[in-house]
């Protein structure tokens, strides 16, 4: 698995949008040679994790993973497959995530 760190300077801009024909937002950021088109529901699912860890006076980390919800089991307009919180201990996401985002290293300390 490659993991890459995208810094501010990594993005030359991002375009919020919605494609003629459609109804739902896309978020497209280009990176270097390469643009990323995220759907609203992929953004959806960011913000919400997003905040849940931002703005909790101590959650450190949440991990949401890929659900395929049927027509009754989702709300009108949702899409199929949803970003769903997994349920895991947070202190085995944040190791999990600490190991990728240091690598071999073994810091605790973001820097």
């Amino acid at each position: 698995m490659r993991v890459r760190v995208l810094r501010n300077e990594d993005v030359s801009k991002i375009i919020a949008f919605i494609p003629p024909r459609h109804i739902h937002t896309r978020v497209a950021l280009f990176i270097g040679d390469d643009v990323l088109i995220l759907q609203q529901a992929t953004v959806d699912a960011l913000i919400r994790a997003y905040a849940s860890v931002a703005l909790h006076p101590t959650r450190r980390a949440i991990e949401l993973t890929s659900v395929k919800l049927f027509k009754g089991a989702r709300k009108d307009g949702f899409a199929e497959y949803q970003l769903i919180e997994s349920g895991r201990p947070e202190d085995e996401v944040l190791n999990e995530i600490t190991k990728l985002y240091y690598g071999d290293e073994t810091r605790a300390s973001d820097s």
